[in-house]
């Protein structure tokens, strides 16, 4: 028969909790840092932003008039956020 083993910390001879704690700080240094250089010396985050809002604006531009009812209330809800006057670009 196997030895019985206390599976609670308060049934009788239940070992004691032990503190365990890892500190985290040096590896995420480093992940930002292999981050930083495999983006390279030239990512430039603004163009980056820059490249996501017309990306944005020709995904949404050119929607027949179904789309855009979809669209808006997408808008409406909150799901999707408003971009320009609150309509998809024409």
């Amino acid at each position: 028969m196997p030895p019985q083993h206390p599976t609670h910390p308060s049934d009788p001879g239940a070992p004691g909790l032990v503190d365990f704690s890892v500190d985290l700080t040096a590896q995420e240094v480093l992940r930002r840092a292999q981050v930083m250089a495999a983006l390279g010396p030239d990512w430039d985050p603004i163009e980056v932003l820059r490249g996501e809002e017309a990306a944005y604006d020709l995904l949404y531009s050119g929607l027949d008039a179904e789309q855009q009812r979809i669209y808006d209330g997408l808008v409406e809800a909150g799901v999707l956020a408003p971009r320009g006057d609150g309509h998809a670009a024409t």
